[in-house]
């Protein structure tokens, strides 16, 4: 049986303005929770991803969702995350500036303009600073 993970998103601009939004306008001592206002299953988001990814590589969109490969959850695994961020809304006017699926566009954009980026990530040479720098501690 596949479970239907559900999870709020929002893109990092976003989430980067609420925070500097709370910072300097926020109550001292108060939670703000941030969201999107934006539930989307799991897997209705690897979706957009592929059919993102492929149509910005000039491929046919969804040629690729047959990369898709189910996972048995770990224990514990929360179905759902869910985040209210009506008080950020109302308090201070915090709003998402994009739909998700501009979000998703700009997000697989910046990855595929920075190659050597996602190269320097994957080859492993990341895990080896990571652990020259913190390893240890």
């Amino acid at each position: 049986m596949v479970k239907l993970n559900v999870r709020d998103w929002l893109y990092v601009e976003d989430h980067a303005r609420a925070i500097d939004l709370i910072f300097h306008k926020g109550n001292v001592a108060d939670t703000y929770n941030i969201g999107g206002f934006n539930e989307w299953k799991n897997i209705d988001i690897i979706k957009v991803v592929i059919n993102t990814v492929d149509r910005l590589l000039g491929r046919k969109e969804g040629e690729d969702l047959g990369l898709i490969t189910h996972v048995t959850d770990r224990l514990g695994h929360d179905q759902r995350y869910a985040i209210d961020s009506r008080k950020l809304q109302k308090e201070l006017g915090w709003e998402p500036s994009l739909q998700f699926e501009e979000g998703i566009e700009k997000t697989v954009k910046w990855y595929l303009d920075h190659q050597e980026w996602m190269d320097n990530v994957t080859s492993g040479d990341y895990m080896k600073y990571y652990d020259n720098m913190y390893g240890g501690r």
